[in-house]
């Protein structure tokens, strides 16, 4: 066996999948990196999943943010970005997250934009269209995809981290937009359990439904022929994004080291996994038949190996 591909397997079983709750993918694919290396995104994305967390978990007891806690929400974005802008460290937390700002050259943009798409949680429920889910999304998603990938392509010279040899945010969007679109299929009913919707308003109305149906249908009511349309159409958007990023690995798999080109391969074939299981004509959109267990997200990343393997051998 090649040696670098009993590495990537000796890591595999390392990896505890069956004991990671939240955003596995994530964990999981970062899991190949080096020490170093995923110890840095974790601190990043701990980071942002602190205040994102704080609005969901807000929303989902009570549905609507009353005007109080919006402006203590709008305060607690503003401090933490100041203190990214200022470097302004209270806590040995903060000063490991700007020690890593720095020495890995994370630009500024992503946490603007993260910073945008929280104002805009805070502000509304819900989007009015897809286009304004896609603006939020620039934030929502591709900026921390965009940090994934910027750690995934920096390299180091003379003890110096330098920059990715290729456009961080236009790799990113792709993925970072299939794989988003994937997770509001695949949580459509957590998220509705949970007083979230993802879904556009008009074309909720366009195919004759209403949000109570939707959270109905969540609970357990009959599959609708306008709600089946609904998922079809986020599908179909959601394949779109699918081929566009196939080519932008093949783009950048020249100019990223070959673990963290497996990684990106590996987030990719978990969330192409679960686009694979929507039966978008006979599914019901349930957690439990859109949701991987353990084993087969393992597997999935065993394959995933013997074909980066393979295809390098070709190579």
């Amino acid at each position: 066996m090649d040696p670098n591909q009993q590495l990537y397997f000796d890591i595999l079983n390392r990896i505890p999948i069956e004991r990671i709750q939240d955003h596995p993918n994530i964990l999981v694919a970062a899991g190949f990196w080096d020490e170093e290396r995923y110890q840095a995104a974790k601190t990043c994305y701990t980071f942002m999943r602190k205040i994102d967390d704080l609005i969901d978990d807000y929303k989902a007891r009570h549905k609507r943010i009353d005007e109080k806690d919006r402006e203590k929400f709008m305060r607690k974005v503003v401090e933490w970005l100041q203190m990214i802008r200022t470097n302004r460290r209270t806590n040995p937390f903060q000063k490991e997250l700007i020690s890593i700002i720095q020495r890995y050259r994370i630009p500024a943009w992503p946490i603007e934009s993260f910073a945008r798409s929280m104002v805009y949680d805070i502000n509304h429920d819900g989007f009015p269209t897809v286009q304004s889910f896609l603006d939020y999304s620039e934030g929502a998603t591709v900026a921390p995809s965009s940090i994934f990938v910027h750690l995934c392509g920096i390299s180091k010279k003379d003890g110096i981290w330098q920059d990715p040899l290729f456009d961080v945010k236009s790799a990113s969007t792709p993925c970072a937009l299939f794989s988003y679109l994937v997770h509001i299929i695949r949580d459509f009913q957590k998220d509705q359990l949970n007083n979230l919707s993802y879904f556009a308003d008009d074309r909720i109305m366009a195919n004759d439904l209403t949000r109570p149906m939707m959270k109905q249908i969540a609970e357990g009511a009959a599959v609708t022929p306008g709600f089946r349309n609904l998922m079809k159409e986020y599908y179909l958007l959601a394949d779109d994004y699918r081929k566009q990023t196939w080519r932008v690995l093949e783009q950048i798999s020249p100019l990223v080291e070959p673990r963290y080109h497996l990684s990106l391969l590996i987030i990719f074939n978990l969330y192409l996994m679960v686009f694979e299981r929507m039966d978008i004509d006979r599914g019901c959109f349930t957690a439990a038949e859109l949701n991987p267990s353990p084993r087969e997200i393992h597997d999935r990343v065993y394959r995933t190996i013997k074909e980066f393997q393979l295809q390098s051998v070709n190579y």
